[in-house]
């Protein structure tokens, strides 16, 4: 049975969910990550009408503030967006019993096998496209394809509110028509480095076989490259998540260098997790952390801990002496992901800690605005590490 697989993007989340709760917002700038004058704030998600001005997810806020100085500027409410964004995934769910949440505003959902319940996927994705907007007054972006990575790209095509279907057998196709810089995955550096090299088309690169490409580019960007221009459907994303984890990971538009920057999204990573956690009744011991670097080269760690996660702050800190332990100071990453590997209902027996240094009524404070947030969905509660004035 041919693969079908839906990537579906959230349009400019964070702030399309401002606009949405904020009339006053909308078909203006806006930019989601601080105020200006906050120091050391970097931008979360900037509205489209803000990208207009070059103002992208990750930028220092200050740089957003010389781009785009009349745009509207929010600190961002993550537990609202949190509580948004499960409401989509629950509706992903009603589609899909295989559903790979990749971070708060992006998804694979497994359509294989589906046709004769839903229909052609093309037609089933205008559906679930217009339920979206139906539910929650936001719109998303649809890729369809038999391979993840060519589903991927597709979805970013035509944003906003976009839907890209790529027919089987057709993926290396439509990646050779590509220009070189919608090759997902290749940042600038690689663009530069390709561009070097005499490769200025995704049909270069084609023409090229493996042993030249790894040569030129080493091991991890080479077989990259040979692979995604052919679409190759080997290549896979968050085959983890399917192993009994709950895993976040972000792909950023430039590479992180700025340690605070890489904490914020560490930070973020961390809650989408946790929540996630909150909502399957789960809990973990083990935290497992992923670093893609410039060069494409992924490296990973994971520990274990004596006991369970309990409260973001947890999460945060084991993500952190992580990181510490496996970062290569200077390197540019292109990607951070977090997850809590084996994980158990939370009704399996588990051998309570001797000594208790506030972990447990943190944790119980967090279920509770968790529980609360589920209830009411109009209650804005957030946390505050990430958002106040100066952090350090």
């Amino acid at each position: 049975m041919e693969k079908v697989y839906f990537h579906v993007d959230l349009d400019a989340f964070f702030a399309s969910v401002e606009q949405r709760d904020n009339p006053a917002y909308r078909g203006k700038p806006l930019i989601v990550g601080g105020l200006p004058g906050d120091r050391r704030a970097v931008v979360s998600t900037a509205s489209y009408e803000a990208r207009a001005y070059g103002v992208h997810s990750a930028m220092p806020l200050s740089r957003a503030v010389q781009l785009c100085p009349h745009a509207v500027f929010v600190r961002g409410n993550y537990a609202h967006y949190h509580e948004v964004s499960a409401q989509i995934m629950d509706i992903f769910s009603s589609y899909s019993p295989d559903v790979l949440q990749m971070s708060i505003d992006e998804a694979f959902l497994d359509m294989t096998g589906t046709e004769r319940l839903f229909g052609k996927p093309g037609d089933t994705a205008a559906r679930l496209k217009q339920q979206v907007k139906d539910e929650t007054g936001l719109t998303v972006s649809v890729g369809i394809s038999a391979s993840m990575y060519v589903a991927k790209i597709a979805s970013g095509l035509h944003k906003p509110d976009g839907l890209t279907e790529v027919p089987a057998g057709k993926e290396e196709d439509f990646m050779l028509s590509l220009p070189l810089e919608k090759l997902w995955g290749a940042g600038t550096k690689t663009q530069e480095r390709l561009r070097s090299a005499g490769l200025r088309t995704t049909a270069d690169i084609h023409a090229r076989q493996l042993p030249l490409l790894t040569s030129l580019f080493g091991q991890s960007t080479g077989t990259f490259l040979y692979n995604a221009v052919r679409g190759n459907m080997a290549m896979k994303f968050g085959e983890e998540a399917k192993n009994h984890s709950i895993s976040s990971e972000e792909t950023f538009d430039f590479d992180l260098t700025d340690r605070y920057a890489i904490d914020t999204a560490l930070m973020k990573l961390a809650e989408n997790v946790l929540y996630r956690m909150h909502r399957e009744n789960v809990r973990s011991s083990t935290v497992a952390l992923k670093i893609r670097y410039e060069d494409f080269t992924t490296v990973s760690v994971q520990a274990t801990g004596s006991s369970p996660v309990t409260n973001v702050d947890d999460m945060f800190g084991r993500c952190k002496a992580l990181f510490s332990k496996k970062y290569t100071t200077g390197k540019g990453i292109r990607l951070l992901g977090v997850a809590c590997e084996n994980v158990e209902k939370r009704s399996e027996p588990v051998q309570k800690t001797l000594f208790d240094f506030g972990e447990e009524k943190r944790a119980k404070m967090e279920e509770a605005i968790y529980a609360l947030q589920d209830k009411h969905p109009d209650i804005k509660i957030r946390k505050a590490r990430l958002f106040s004035k100066d952090s350090g």
